[in-house]
């Protein structure tokens, strides 16, 4: 391992994903920061930052996946820690944002909780946040503090790439996700395709048509996040129906609740491919799942950061 020779640089990792952490110190050049994370009999969480980060610059490692509202508390707490520990600056690396879903009012009466969670994460005292693929872009305008974000897209488009896969078309599951989809499409040189759907109620999709063509082609499908495989396995049977060859399917944020398991193993789809934004447990591990790791674009993002470079190319 390369030694990252600036002492002013800290990373540190909760309990959420430590392998990617580990990962990302290793791009980096520097050996984890020392904290304990425990917990009180009552449940309470309790933090101990066992080295000095007084005037460091500091980089917390936490997605903020299931179990969402437990993982969401370290980092408010480690925050906070971190503040009145004197860090100099406090930069959140949060790979999954949770509760992006919920940025708008949809019917009336609901809260918009990703704007509450940009509220909390300031509040605590978080000075930049860099995270990965939101749900809904606009939840950058949520901040008043600088956010990066990083897209899955040429990751997973380099193993596509890598598989040399002809006759290729690259496949929205809706209307939102056409941009992309129109990304990775231009990177593989392929068309694309748009499922018509609608959805009743969460975690519940209808598919109603097929726009493009894809009769004979190898899709890929692209989303942002697959949560109970509901749209995505839904998608690939169409596919399959309306006279596709062979459909993958891919996303950053691999959720994978429920039912998400049974549902890809049953399906039309070939492979899942994904990123380690989110950790898999052995229970979901198949093999129908590839997990291509971030860890070097994440990395890079942070020593750019820290060196106060420029992190628009790692956007693209």
């Amino acid at each position: 391992m390369v030694s990252y020779l600036d002492p002013n640089l800290k990373v540190f990792s909760l309990n959420s994903n430590p392998d990617l952490a580990v990962q990302i110190a290793e791009h980096i050049g520097i050996k984890l920061g020392k904290c304990l994370v425990s917990s009180f009999s009552d449940g309470e969480i309790r933090i101990s930052i066992e080295e000095s980060i007084r005037g460091s610059e500091v980089y917390v490692i936490q997605s903020t996946c299931a179990p969402v509202n437990q993982h969401l508390m370290e980092l408010l707490i480690m925050i906070d820690a971190l503040k009145r520990a004197s860090a100099k600056t406090i930069n959140v690396v949060i790979p999954y944002y949770g509760y992006a879903r919920q940025d708008r009012k949809a019917r009336a009466r609901e809260p918009i909780t990703a704007k509450l969670v940009a509220n909390l994460l300031e509040t605590a005292g978080a000075t930049r946040i860099l995270t990965m693929d939101l749900h809904a872009p606009q939840i950058q305008g949520f901040f008043d503090i600088p956010v990066d974000q990083l897209l899955g897209v040429p990751t997973l488009s380099e193993y596509f790439l890598s598989k040399k896969i002809e006759d290729v078309v690259v496949v929205s599951p809706d209307h939102g996700g056409v941009i992309r989809a129109r990304k990775m499409a231009d990177r593989l040189k392929a068309p694309i395709a748009i499922i018509d759907k609608r959805r009743p109620r969460p975690n519940v999709a209808e598919v109603m048509n097929i726009i493009g063509d894809i009769e004979g082609k190898t899709a890929i499908i692209i989303d942002d996040l697959i949560d109970t495989a509901g749209t995505i396995t839904l998608a690939a049977n169409a596919l399959v129906e309306r006279g596709a060859k062979k459909v993958y399917a891919c996303c950053t944020h691999p959720v994978l609740s429920g039912p998400a398991i049974e549902r890809i193993q049953a399906s039309a789809i070939s492979e899942l491919v994904v990123t380690n934004t989110i950790p898999l447990p052995e229970e979901k591990k198949t093999d129908k799942i590839v997990q291509l790791s971030v860890a070097p674009l994440i990395g890079e993002a942070i020593i750019r950061i820290h060196e106060k470079l420029s992190v628009s190319r790692l956007f693209n």
